[in-house]
């Protein structure tokens, strides 16, 4: 029956011209092409698709055929095999470039990874003969199909081990060649575009667009596979696809004109402006130009076209910027509180933290001292409550900065006050578990002698904290177990707090005392550890000290009402 309908549609449609086919004609071919490709009438389709004096039809309607092609082509096996490739190649070269391309593409989408590789091995020969068909369209309709294709990349396993990658077991490596194979025509010609408007030759804006679709071809690549998969060096595996297709990656950003120290080295604001496309964090985007850096600096691709004037410290500069947009990226992948304690083990990771607080203190630029703060909080929100637990303390340990110790101290408020909400007690935060990591903050550096300004910041969040555990925590409840730990915080924290206090005021106020009976004229030096700064104005070092005494005072009225809700437990 299907086959019927598909000869009388056809002998219908010979006799009028190409431009006269009615929606019932094009509805009628679809249905029954289809089904007879589904049926197995393969070969007297093939007869149809053949005949000269059906030429036009199939040039209009042959591309709604493809489907039904396509799938008897992934199963390989099917007796019709022969008749479907010769139909579909004869539609290649027949149909119109731009229908063609429409119905590839419907077909390029699969969910289950094993058919997205045969898919993908399948159609992008039969893609690039259609996009190299295309005119002044051929830009926009390449970009459309690398969108395309890498989102279906997207969805295939990333191998792990040397031997995945070896045996090649989810097919990414040889999508990843496919891949090269299929961009190849259009670098070349991007290549010949860009040295023909160097020369003069002529050229136009069809050239930039394609500079373009290539540009953003690459930077999403970088993205994913690249960023996410883990390259192998050539002493583990010499011929690895993987290393293989990023060099590739990396050929092609040269071959369209974009230089490789510019990408990584350059301030964002500083490349190139490209008038009537993106925004340059959208051309540009700055997880891709990390993971250029990565595959530069790490992997050691490309480095011959690095100049060797660049020296360690200049490369540490710009490299500093894409290093936090790494590891960002990788805690944004994870669920919060999904990081486990045993990670505390491993040397690297921690040494992470501890570049994370260099990068905060002594970073000249504001910005990146905004995003190691940033960072820092990320991580502290993916590690689970123990690993939450070993991080604080080991932070307290090692900052070794007042700022950085106050803003842990902030965290374990956070935690703790977690902790004693109903139904979400947990024993790292409360109880015995607790009282060592307390003891960590309940303490002077230097006993009573402590420069209660250079530690400001920590002894705030300090008392702060021991104020919110006195309110928060009953004595009756004592969940936390600071009701029986107070007299300890008292003998080694509050009373040599309170002597440090009353010495740091004294001191103060008898060097206020004395800068007031200078002249006003006078200049006065201040010296900080073994460093002497900038001689100061008395007026500016009377400002000073009295900022210095009202710091005391806002200290004291804390420790005030501390002792206040330590008298008040007495009198229970």
């Amino acid at each position: 029956m299907a086959l019927e309908h598909l000869s009388e549609v056809v002998q219908r449609c010979q006799a009028l011209p190409d431009d006269s086919y009615t929606s019932e004609d094009h509805d009628v071919f679809t249905i029954s092409g289809r089904s007879c490709i589904e049926e197995g009438n393969t070969a007297q389709v093939l007869s149809i698709v053949l005949d000269e004096k059906n030429q036009d039809i199939v040039r209009c309607m042959g591309w709604n055929l493809l489907p039904p092609l396509i799938q008897v082509m992934l199963k390989k096996e099917d007796k019709h095999l022969p008749q479907c490739v010769a139909i579909f190649n004869h539609l290649l070269e027949t149909c119109r470039p731009k229908e063609l391309l429409i119905g590839l593409l419907e077909q390029l989408e699969q969910d289950d990874p094993d058919a997205v590789a045969e898919s993908l091995h399948l159609l992008l020969k039969p893609l690039q003969k259609v996009l190299l068909c295309l005119g002044s369209r051929k830009p926009s309709s390449l970009g459309m199909t690398l969108s395309s294709v890498l989102d279906q990349v997207a969805k295939l396993p990333l191998p792990h081990t040397k031997e995945q990658e070896e045996d090649d077991v989810f097919s990414l490596c040889r999508c990843c060649g496919d891949l090269t194979d299929f961009v190849g025509p259009f670098v070349d010609e991007a290549r010949r575009n860009l040295l023909a408007r160097k020369t003069g030759a002529a050229g136009g804006g069809a050239e930039d667009e394609l500079q373009t679709e290539l540009l953003k071809f690459c930077m999403k690549t970088l993205s994913y596979p690249l960023l996410r998969v883990h390259l192998k060096d050539p002493d583990t595996l010499p011929d690895s696809p993987l290393r293989t297709f990023a060099t590739e990656i990396l050929n092609t950003l040269g071959a369209i004109g974009e230089s490789l120290p510019a990408l990584v080295s350059q301030p964002l604001m500083n490349r190139k402006q490209v008038p009537g496309f993106l925004e340059e964090e959208v051309r540009y985007p700055k997880e891709s130009l990390a993971s250029l850096a990565h595959l530069v600096f790490v992997h050691h691709l490309a480095a011959d076209s690095f100049p060797n004037v660049f020296s360690p410290v200049f490369c540490l500069r710009f490299n500093m910027e894409h290093v936090s947009e790494l590891y960002e990226k990788s805690l944004v992948r994870q669920e919060d509180g999904s990081l486990p304690a045993d990670l505390m083990e491993i040397r690297t990771f921690l040494a992470v933290p501890q570049n994370l607080v260099k990068v905060m203190t002594l970073c000249p630029r504001h910005d990146l001292r905004t995003k190691g703060l940033k960072v820092l909080k990320l991580s502290i929100d993916k590690f689970d409550t123990e690993a939450k637990y070993r991080f604080f303390q080991y932070m307290l340990k090692t900052s070794n900065h007042s700022g950085v110790e106050g803003y842990i101290i902030q965290n374990i408020k956070t935690q703790i006050n977690v902790s004693l909400q109903p139904g979400k007690s947990n024993i790292w935060f409360e109880g015995v578990q607790l009282l060592p990591l307390l003891r960590k903050v309940f303490s002077l550096p230097d006993g009573p002698e402590t420069d209660l300004l250079q530690y400001l910041d920590r002894m705030m969040e300090s008392l702060n904290l021991l104020r919110f555990l006195l309110i928060r925590d009953k004595v009756t409840e004592n969940q936390t177990g600071i009701w029986t730990e107070l007299y300890k915080i008292e003998d080694t924290f509050l009373k040599p707090l309170r002597v440090g206090l009353n010495m740091s005021r004294a001191h103060y106020e008898k060097e206020l005392h004395n800068t007031r009976e200078t002249k006003p004229e006078a200049k006065v030096s201040v010296s900080v550890g073994d460093e002497t700064l900038p001689k100061m104005t008395t007026e500016s070092q009377i400002q000073a000290l009295h900022s210095a005494l009202h710091t005391f005072d806002m200290m004291e009225s804390v420790l005030v009402r501390i002792e206040e809700l330590m008298e008040a437990k007495d009198h229970v």
